[in-house]
């Protein structure tokens, strides 16, 4: 499995940004890297996903406000996240997909406070 090291997290007031990172202890080749939120009592979601090849994915209620992206060759993922709202405080995890296996992070918390 790969062990990925997560960064950036914090305290921040609406409309303000933060940028995550997450870099890959490992250089394999990695299909798939993306960011998932939990928030207390809800369930596990995708906020922004990107392929090897650059094609992005995002959930509905990041779009236009949050860009994920990766440098390949440092096995590192961000997700620059703008116009923050109190709806995006939760746990953020790092996930890699590579051929057959899926590595998580441990997550790192983000709160949106006035």
């Amino acid at each position: 499995q790969v062990q990925l090291v997560e960064s950036g997290g914090g305290t921040v007031q609406p409309g303000g940004s933060l940028r995550l990172s997450c870099v890959a202890s490992e250089s394999i080749f990695i299909n798939v890297m993306g960011w998932y939120r939990q928030a207390p009592g809800k369930e596990r979601e995708l906020v922004a996903s990107i392929t090897r090849s650059g094609i992005t994915n995002y959930g509905d209620s990041v779009m236009g406000r949050f860009t994920i992206s990766r440098v390949n060759a440092k096995n590192t993922v961000y997700l620059q996240m703008n116009s923050l709202k109190f709806e995006d405080t939760a746990v953020y995890y790092c996930k890699t997909q590579t051929l057959g296996q899926a590595s998580w992070g441990q997550g790192t918390q983000v709160t949106v406070s006035s």
